[in-house]
């Protein structure tokens, strides 16, 4: 990027529109979730649906899609797969460029925890949580998404990793974050110091992800969002470890609950688990003023 597009939309009070979940879709599309794997694989297996759901989110308003990358990391494809990880990236990339050609979409390279989002304690080595973000993180660079999204971060260690590197390479990025209840990281940190951290590595923006509607509004209230900052909440009605993805909150309550955070001025506003382009859509129409009941 020339110039930062999050802080641009933040002047002009229009917040970017980011696309929604991708797992829970795949599922409804008849993609069996066997194995850690799953979404990775049907870059290759599915390529077909993976792009038909790229090409329903830009249809219904989104300005940025997300390569389906959550699950294509070194850590993850090298214990599980005899596929290499640089396979799984520039096939999913390609997909989500093909579903962009002729649009003015960016592409977000989805860049996650090295291991599951939601683990606690750490079972790899920092050597080989290096080796995991650095790799994969140039896959993505490398294969020309517009910025890399680090999303549902919750490691404070695996958060410096991710954005010491992007810095020190000049790679565009946000780094998004998942909280408890408490406002702190899984790994304990408060998110008043990991945000003072951030904000010293000059990310794109600062998001929020993966986190409930409830969790979103104590961070409201706790914080100063005098930079560039985003969300994309978790719509889902099950647990975190659920295999099933279910939604909870119909497109047009999402959209209302948006609604309310938008005279905070955000860079960017989106779905994650549990979300669908119906609920994208919503949000197009409050964005454009033209939401109806």
């Amino acid at each position: 990027m020339s110039f930062n597009i999050f802080t641009f939309a933040r002047k002009i009070n229009r917040p970017l529109l980011l696309d929604g979940a991708m797992g829970s879709l795949l599922q409804q599309k008849g993609i069996k979730s066997e194995g850690e794997l799953w979404t990775a694989k049907a870059n290759l297996k599915n390529p077909e649906v993976v792009y038909d759901i790229h090409l329903s989110y830009i249809k219904a308003g989104a300005d940025i899609i997300t390569t389906n990358t959550f699950r294509t990391n070194p850590v993850a494809v090298n214990s599980q797969s005899k596929i290499k990880f640089e396979k799984l990236v520039k096939a999913s990339v390609q997909l989500a460029k093909d579903a962009a050609k002729g649009q003015n979409v960016l592409i977000a390279g989805s860049n996650a925890p090295a291991e599951d989002c939601y683990q606690v304690e750490r079972r790899i080595s920092k050597k080989e949580l290096e080796r995991n973000h650095k790799r994969h993180i140039d896959e993505l660079t490398k294969n020309e998404c517009d910025f890399v999204l680090n999303e549902t971060q919750s490691h404070f260690d695996e958060i410096k990793i991710i954005c010491d590197y992007c810095y020190s390479k000049n790679v565009p990025f946000v780094i998004s974050l998942l909280v408890n209840e408490k406002l702190t990281l899984l790994s304990g940190e408060n998110i008043l110091e990991v945000l003072k951290y951030l904000l010293n590595r000059s990310p794109l923006c600062i998001g929020f992800n993966c986190i409930t509607p409830k969790v979103f509004r104590k961070i409201f209230f706790k914080l100063n969002l005098d930079y560039n900052w985003g969300m994309y909440l978790n719509l889902g009605g099950g647990k975190y470890h659920d295999k099933k993805f279910n939604t909870s909150l119909s497109p047009i309550n999402y959209a209302k609950i948006i609604t309310n955070y938008l005279n905070e001025r955000p860079s960017f506003v989106g779905g994650c688990c549990g979300s669908n382009p119906n609920h994208i859509k919503k949000l197009r129409q409050v964005l454009d003023g033209k939401l109806n009941n």
